[in-house]
């Protein structure tokens, strides 16, 4: 029983509960747990006595050069990188579909499709397995990546009336699986220390960077648009595979596999107490002389009951309870509502915090960035500005990484003081003919501050959510969190779509351009 051991026990003594069922009565003298010594002076201050054998403890494995934590980064690349491939693709859209805002209906498709599969999931997170949901989200993510490649972009089959609805279509396909894959992403990382969920979040910062990258170089080496369009898929296909084949090898290590098996014990002790009906245990305060039981209920003393009082006697071990009548293989959906509820209530401020931070750049970005012109720079300007947003969102969520205990209340504050970037872009592009803020510098340092602060603030609530609550509740957690992004993308994105409406009559280059330069979040 350990190194300090069990001086003598007392013989076991028949007694019973209130309801009238026979229990068994063990009481240990000089019993010692080997446990820290805050739980044994609490358990003895409470007059609780816990009856179990010392388990042997398997010790923590390590993240080792930092492999789990590159392959975590580069899922987060992966579950963006189908979308951005498709709206970096801005110059052969442009070129394609000219006289129409292709990227703006593909961006809206892509907000409105994954606010419906993030609830979705949402619904399913207790009915499919986390690998499950996330197989499938790849999936859809590559599939019409490779469809539009093969059949559209290098043997065109289709008119152009056709391929406008089939490269919507595929957006939101792909937007479908996305999310799926995100938003189970944010639940499985939430079951992992909390630079993990950071890994991610920069991931999907960086799969920006990556395609922006892979698209300037693809132009410039190769002259010809189809051509340099078809290896720049091939490269995304290739990406994405790659990340796919990391999660399969990742989720067998050890190291993931301890983190995520102490989550599903947990929720499998909280199902035992709920659905095992052939034991569990009583247990009696001897201070209160309140006794309760393994399901919840609270009972009498059992000395007011007619129940035996055992000296030192703690503990009862119920063997007699009857089976539960009905079992269900799903959860009820008010289990489910109650559920979400208890979640939300702990992390209400950090879903606040996401859902404001985002809603506040989806106003701005890329709708509004994409009104700012120069007559210097022209159209290069808007390039150029999204180019230091997706740079500098980047390094926010780099430095999101640095440890530091936010409150809620105040995070959230942080995340609504952002809304003064609003007025500032405003002044970028209004008046029309002479906007207040009309050198190029300006959007610039506007741009590059946004980007900074979305990059740490859409990170950090995230990362702090799921510490939160119980192990049991992260991957909930994780998915709630993921619904509160998701609800200020599409909120915001709706301020955008009517931004755009009223800057296209206000803007005097919007007639030749005809698109919005969209690029990413």
């Amino acid at each position: 029983m350990g190194s300090k051991g069990v001086e003598r026990r007392k013989q076991a003594t028949p007694g019973q509960t209130p309801e009238g069922n026979v229990v068994m009565s063990f009481s240990f003298e000089s019993y010692q747990l080997e446990e820290e010594d805050c739980q044994v002076k609490d358990i003895s201050d409470k007059g609780v006595l816990a009856l179990s054998e010392p388990a042997f403890e398997e010790p923590i494995p390590d993240d080792r050069y930092h492999g789990i934590y590159f392959a975590m980064l580069l899922a987060g690349v992966g579950f963006l990188l189908p979308y951005n491939s498709f709206i970096t693709d801005v110059d052969y859209l442009h070129h394609k579909f000219e006289g129409t805002s292709i990227v703006f209906d593909m961006g809206l498709t892509y907000i409105l499709v994954a606010l419906v599969a993030v609830i979705l999931n949402n619904v399913l997170v207790e009915m499919l397995s986390l690998h499950t949901r996330i197989t499938v989200g790849y999936f859809f993510a590559l599939g019409p990546l490779l469809f539009v490649t093969i059949f559209d972009v290098w043997l065109e089959r289709f008119t152009t009336k056709q391929s406008y609805v089939i490269n919507l279509m595929s957006m939101g396909t792909v937007a479908f699986g996305c999310t799926v894959q995100q938003s189970s992403f944010y639940g499985y990382m939430g079951m992992l220390p909390k630079r993990y969920t950071q890994g991610v979040m920069t991931g999907e910062s960086t799969a920006g960077v990556i395609i922006s990258l892979s698209r300037i170089f693809t132009k410039l080496l190769i002259k010809n648009e189809r051509k340099n369009t078809i290896i720049f898929f091939i490269i995304s296909i290739c990406m994405v595979l790659l990340c796919f084949v990391l999660h399969v090898l990742v989720r067998r290590t050890r190291f993931v596999q301890y983190y995520t098996s102490l989550a599903r014990q947990g929720l499998s002790h909280a199902k035992d107490h709920s659905q095992n009906g052939t034991q569990y245990q009583v247990h009696h305060d001897v201070l209160t002389e309140e006794v309760r039981f393994g399901n919840g209920a609270v009972g009498s003393s059992p000395a007011e009951d007619g129940c035996t009082d055992f000296a030192g006697g703690n503990t009862y071990v119920r063997f007699d309870v009857p089976k539960p009548k009905i079992k269900q293989s799903w959860p009820g959906i008010k289990g489910m509502i109650l559920h979400r509820y208890v979640v939300a209530r702990v992390i209400w401020t950090y879903m606040l915090s996401i859902a404001v931070t985002y809603f506040i750049t989806l106003c701005l970005f890329p709708g509004l960035e994409s009104e700012i012109r120069n007559v210097t720079l022209g159209e290069w300007l808007p390039i150029l500005i999204m180019a230091i947003f997706n740079i500098s969102d980047f390094v926010g969520k780099i430095v999101a990484a640095v440890p530091y205990e936010w409150n809620g209340t105040r995070l959230l504050f942080c995340s609504c003081v952002r809304v003064v970037f609003i007025p500032l872009f405003i002044m970028c592009v209004y008046p029309a003919q002479k906007p207040t803020f009309s050198h190029p510098a300006w959007p610039c340092i506007f741009s590059l501050l946004m980007g900074v602060t979305n990059g740490y603030f859409g990170s950090v609530p995230m990362i702090h959510a799921a510490g939160k609550v119980a192990p049991e509740q992260r991957e909930l957690a994780g998915n709630i969190m993921t619904v509160s992004y998701m609800s200020g993308l599409m909120l915001g994105s709706v301020v955008a779509y009517a931004a755009y409406s009223f800057t296209a009559s206000g803007s005097s280059l919007h007639s030749e351009t005809g698109y919005n330069f969209t690029q990413g979040y």
